[in-house]
């Protein structure tokens, strides 16, 4: 009876027939595969000047202050009430409902001053309203 311990020969992976199968798959992929470039579409844009696109009689500005006073096409409002607003914005708006109203509000100009330009607005029955902002680059916005 033989009573050593038998030694163990641990399995050994051999790793050269994967990567010969690997490489032969790598091959036949670069092989079948064809390399077309996509170039970009090469696009010239119409130009327009976009101030002589914008309607000015149709647009209504109106400019709130930082302290809350109002401005109807650059006109001083004299009340800050809405009734007020909401006869200056009637008279200013020559194309009737169909006129654009832009608020051109201060950053620091009180939310409730922007608020009463909008319900003055709806008294007056113009529904296209829009802000005037400025982009971080310091262009105007809207107008």
């Amino acid at each position: 009876m033989n009573f050593r311990p038998r030694t163990r020969e641990e399995p050994e992976i051999n790793l050269i027939p994967f990567i010969d199968v690997l490489l032969v798959v790598l091959i036949f992929l670069m092989l079948s595969t064809t390399y077309s470039k996509f170039t970009e579409l090469q696009l010239q844009l119409p130009v327009a000047d976009a101030q002589a696109q914008r309607d000015h009689a149709r647009e209504v500005l109106v400019t709130v202050t930082s302290d809350g006073a109002y401005a109807v096409n650059q006109v001083p409002v004299a009340d800050r009430d809405v009734a007020t607003l909401a006869a200056a914005l009637l008279e200013a708006a020559k194309a009737g409902k169909e006129s654009v109203l832009i608020i051109i509000a201060d950053a620091s100009a009180r939310h409730q001053s922007v608020v009463t330009v909008m319900e003055a607005a709806r008294r007056s029955a113009l529904t296209q309203i829009t802000f005037a902002t400025q982009s971080s680059s310091g262009r105007s916005g809207t107008p």
